[in-house]
């Protein structure tokens, strides 16, 4: 991942990105009932109850962050749960049924945490809106091997120990990469952690444990260090998930990864990628 001085293991996609399959529908998990008049971040379901699922944001939605409008809705009027809809359904993983992602990386899974990132997806045009959505999921199947891989396949301690004195290497745990963007390095994971509410320095496996944690930790990364590089195009934001891949010519390989999935996004999603693709 990106502001590390050595790359993680990037699992490269093997075959082609197959779009409409492989993330399975799962059902939101309920809450208590409540009547409407909700905490900030929660949805008012059409039934009047409160709460953060597809079974409040989703259809008949009253208020709060819905997915129909208020998570990723712009002057366009495309919303990310618009653009990944239940017929896109996410990434077919191609290396088969052995892969440690099946069930783990869903759609109900990915709303359920952009729905604690309402900046994302948000605010621009339909284009821009699609632009950013294709940019995370190029970068998501990139790192994950069309969603196959929670875990790094080569593990490392990954301590920066220049950071160690303020997010301190905890014995016996590493810091290698997680999740969705593979989070890792000390430095990521604790201010992550700290922000998502775990202790991502003695904890570090939660990120492989829990599938909305996992997303979310994806979408802080994304939101911290990402989402304002858009407007300068596809090439910045390979340069902040993982810029080794930007110097002197190394790893040209993994860039060009990178960049023929967002295009293929893009087409996807019927719009122009916009320029500056490589970094």
């Amino acid at each position: 991942m990106a502001n590390s001085p050595t790359p993680p293991a990037a699992m490269i996609p093997t075959a082609v990105l197959a779009l409409g399959l492989a993330i399975l529908i799962c059902a939101g998990r309920p809450t208590a009932a409540q009547n409407c008049g909700c905490q900030p971040g929660f949805c008012c379901s059409k039934f009047g109850y409160c709460g953060k699922t597809s079974d409040y944001c989703g259809e008949g939605c009253k208020s709060g962050p819905c997915w129909g409008s208020g998570s990723g809705g712009g002057r366009g009027g495309a919303s990310v749960a618009s653009v990944v809809t239940e017929s896109f359904n996410g990434i077919k993983s191609q290396a088969g049924s052995w892969c440690e992602g099946i069930g783990f990386y869903t759609r109900s899974v990915f709303l359920e945490a952009v729905a604690a990132y309402p900046g994302f997806a948000h605010g621009g045009s339909e284009v821009e809106i699609k632009r950013e959505i294709a940019a995370f999921f190029a970068h998501v199947t990139h790192e994950t091997g069309n969603l196959c891989y929670i875990n790094e396949v080569d593990v490392a301690k990954y301590c920066d120990w220049k950071s160690e004195k303020q997010w301190p290497c905890y014995p016996g745990q590493g810091y290698y990469g997680r999740g969705p963007l593979q989070l890792s390095w000390n430095y990521n994971y604790g201010p992550a952690g700290r922000s998502l509410g775990f202790d991502g320095l003695r904890d570090p496996d939660r990120l492989a444990q829990d599938p909305v944690l996992s997303f979310k930790s994806a979408l802080w990364y994304w939101m911290e260090n990402v989402h304002q590089l858009m407007p300068h195009g596809f090439g910045a934001t390979i340069r902040a998930i993982n810029g080794d891949e930007c110097h002197d010519g190394k790893n040209t390989a993994e860039m060009e990864d990178r960049v023929r999935l967002y295009l293929e996004y893009c087409h996807y999603f019927g719009i122009d990628p916009g320029s500056d693709l490589t970094c």
